[in-house]
């Protein structure tokens, strides 16, 4: 890599950290202080691993419904046109 590559300015850090910070429930939830930036990070990662674990949960939940379907029903037409959205 060039030496020369553009470095990301402390501003640019601080207005990414408040973006990411409006973006997270719980940094949200809190009053107007904003929390450092490695904890807000870690934040991050733990909401992430959230959804990820939520998204799972969610997909097996679908899984189990539409094994329970007649796959020529309305139901699971309807289904499958949700999914495709």
């Amino acid at each position: 890599m060039s030496s020369r590559r553009s470095r990301i300015t402390e501003d640019e850090i601080n207005e990414l950290i408040s973006k990411l910070q409006s973006l997270l429930p719980e940094a949200r939830r809190r009053s107007a202080g904003r929390a450092s930036a490695a904890k807000l990070l870690k934040e991050t990662c733990n909401y992430i691993k959230s959804l990820h674990r939520e998204v799972d949960d969610l997909s097996d939940r679908l899984s189990g419904l539409m094994a329970t379907m007649d796959s020529n029903s309305a139901e699971a037409e309807i289904v499958r046109s949700l999914l495709q959205s």
